[in-house]
């Protein structure tokens, strides 16, 4: 009876106790290019992926910074996180056919990247037809998010909300400087992102009655830039705003010395003026230029977990320092994990209502964004950005001005003085 009585007493116990669910793990396909002409940049981008994962994935002493103290996703029973990692060399045909090789193949649960607006903008139409949500950290073509879709979310300022702040600090310097800017130059490349960025900015100058007296589209991965400078000299504008990616920055400025044409002030929309080899590969003819962006080191004095994450990130960079678009990937995709973390679950409509309901406050981010909270059409409505300029071999913060690093140089340096 003893013995009967002990397995009755077993056999309750087993049915009453509490279910213990296993872990569910989670895959995301992340594309970037990763050869071609911004290679180092996707590099960088995945690197910092991987920083994320090293932070979900495993414990971390990081106060303030979401899913660090748990190893895994606490919302999926402890859940890992795993990526796929994809190559479009730039090209948005191959982001497409590598989207579908991750959805059809690898079954992936969500879509990450792709830093190149145009591929990002036609690889993101595979997704949303499949309704896998796709989450972007660093592509800024303002078109993105004005496609109605309802599984695109993008972390990032786009190209509106930067040029507006470089119209901002113009404004702000000619408050403080007598109205000196008057007259812009515009120049950038014709793809989608390029071609978006120089079109705003225009409408933006006549808007805020700055004066247009160049306006240049360049063929994409041209090899010679020499008549657009000699035309931007020939007008001298105020301020110089290009747009372009990293071998035609680099082609800009050699041009540009070659022919001693000496901006006043640079003003760029990213791209090639932060890719990652920019100061070491232009080394003095760098000085001066200033470049949008919503991120850089000198912030770490204002947000602390910038030196410990940069740390993570060595060890997966291969020594090199975090970066703008490095910085606006690892944040996009916290925020795509903490989506799935609160949605407690890899389906798809799930992971989608969670990046909905998303809301992050400022002090979860390396970066100076008010927070991470999207509007209906997928933006992220709470972002800011800084302008940084090249001074002595790196980039300080110059604007906005309360929160500047180094002194504004007006004007930029001549070539005769670098």
């Amino acid at each position: 009876m003893k013995k009967i009585i002990l397995s009755v007493f077993t056999f309750l116990s087993l049915v009453c106790a509490p279910t213990i669910s296993a872990a569910e793990n989670v895959k995301i396909g992340v594309l970037y290019p990763l050869t071609g002409p911004v290679a180092q940049v996707g590099k960088d981008a995945v690197a910092a992926v991987q920083t994320a994962l090293d932070i979900i994935n495993n414990s971390h002493n990081i106060p303030g910074m979401p899913l660090a103290k748990d190893a895994g996703l606490k919302g999926l029973g402890g859940g890992k996180i795993s990526i796929v990692v994809g190559d479009h060399g730039g090209k948005p045909d191959i982001g497409v056919g590598e989207t579908e090789k991750m959805l059809n193949s690898d079954k992936v649960h969500a879509m990450f990247g792709a830093y190149y607006s145009s591929v990002t903008g036609a690889a993101s139409q595979v997704s949303e037809r499949a309704g896998i949500p796709w989450v972007n950290g660093e592509s800024t073509s303002p078109k993105l998010t004005t496609r109605g879709f309802k599984y695109f979310f993008r972390v990032t300022p786009h190209d509106g909300e930067f040029t507006q702040l470089m119209f901002e600090f113009m404004d702000d310097f000619n408050t403080k400087n007598g109205n000196k800017l008057k007259t812009l130059g515009i120049i950038h490349e014709d793809t989608l992102w390029g071609a978006d960025s120089g079109g705003t900015q225009n409408t933006m100058a006549k808007d805020k009655g700055y004066k247009v007296v160049e306006k240049i589209s360049y063929k994409a991965k041209t090899t010679s830039l020499s008549s657009e400078v000699q035309r931007l000299k020939a007008k001298n504008p105020d301020v110089l705003l290009p747009s372009s990616y990293t071998a035609d920055a680099y082609l800009f400025l050699n041009t540009a010395k070659e022919l001693d044409y000496n901006p006043k002030l640079l003003v760029a929309q990213n791209a090639g003026y932060t890719d990652p080899k920019f100061i070491a590969t232009m080394g003095s003819k760098a000085e001066g230029v200033i470049t949008r962006s919503p991120f850089n080191t000198d912030l770490a004095t204002t947000i602390p977990m910038i030196g410990t994450v940069n740390e993570i990130f060595k060890t997966h960079s291969g020594g090199r320092d975090l970066s703008d678009v490095p910085a606006r990937a690892f944040t996009g995709f916290m925020a795509l994990a903490n989506a799935i973390n609160n949605a407690g679950s890899t389906d798809p409509e799930k992971i989608r209502q969670a990046l909905v309901d998303l809301d992050m406050s400022s002090d979860s981010l390396i970066v100076p964004y008010r927070g991470i909270k999207f509007g209906a059409d997928g933006q992220n409505e709470k972002t800011r950005g800084i302008l940084m300029q090249v001074q002595d071999g790196k980039y300080c913060t110059v604007y906005p001005f309360e929160l500047a690093a180094c002194k504004l140089q007006y004007p930029m340096p001549t070539w005769s003085q670098k």
